[in-house]
C-alpha cells in the first residue's frame, strides 16, 4: 500500500485540520487499491453484511455529502437512504464498480475542499443536528475525519479477511 503524508504543509487551524480529514480520505483511497472487483463486494464478517469494502467507500462519500450539503448548507436531503432501509448506501453500493465509487468519493471530496475554503471555520450549519445545536464547520470536518478514520479501520480488517493484504 502506498504511504501518505499526514503532515500539513502549514500550522494554522484550517490547514490542520483540512489536512487530517484529506489524510483520512486518501487513506480510505489507498486501502482499495489493487482489491479486486469480487473482494470489493464481498462481506467477510457474517455479522455484519453490509459491510464491503465498496459499503464503506459509499457510505464515507454519503456521509460527507450529508454532513456538508444537508446539514451544513440546509440542502433538501436527496440521499440514497430512506426510513425503510437507512443503510441503503452500503446495500447499493454492490452494485456499481470500486473504482467508479472511488472516483466519486474523490470529486465529491475536491468540491467540498473548495466549500471549506470558502467559508469560515466558526460558520454554524444551516440545520440542526439531533440534539437541535447548530454545529459550526469547524465541527464538521473533526466529526469526519473521525467517522473516515473509524472506518479505515474496517478497511483495514475487510482487506486482511478478503485477500491477506495488511498495511498501515
Amino acid at each position: 500500500m502506498t504511504r501518505i503524508d499526514d503532515t500539513p504543509s502549514a500550522w494554522d487551524e484550517r490547514t490542520q485540520l483540512t489536512r487530517f480529514l484529506d489524510y483520512a480520505r486518501d487513506t480510505a483511497r489507498f486501502k482499495c487499491e489493487g482489491v479486486s472487483a469480487e473482494h470489493a463486494r464481498e462481506a467477510p464478517l457474517p455479522g455484519s453484511p453490509l459491510m464491503t469494502m465498496s459499503g464503506v467507500i459509499n457510505h464515507l462519500r454519503w456521509v460527507e455529502y450529508y454532513w456538508f450539503q444537508v446539514v451544513f448548507l440546509g440542502e433538501d436531503d436527496e440521499g440514497p437512504w430512506t426510513d425503510e432501509d437507512p443503510d441503503r448506501e452500503m446495500r447499493i453500493a454492490v452494485d456499481f464498480p470500486l473504482p467508479q465509487l472511488l472516483e466519486e468519493y474523490a470529486a465529491q471530496c475536491a468540491r467540498y475542499r473548495e466549500l471549506v475554503a470558502r467559508n469560515a471555520l466558526g460558520n454554524r450549519a444551516k440545520r440542526p443536528v439531533r440534539d437541535g445545536r447548530h454545529v459550526d464547520l469547524r465541527w464538521i470536518l473533526l466529526h469526519l475525519t473521525e467517522e473516515t478514520a473509524r472506518h479505515n479501520g474496517h478497511l483495514d480488517i475487510l482487506r486482511e479477511l478478503l485477500d491477506g493484504t495488511t498495511g498501515d
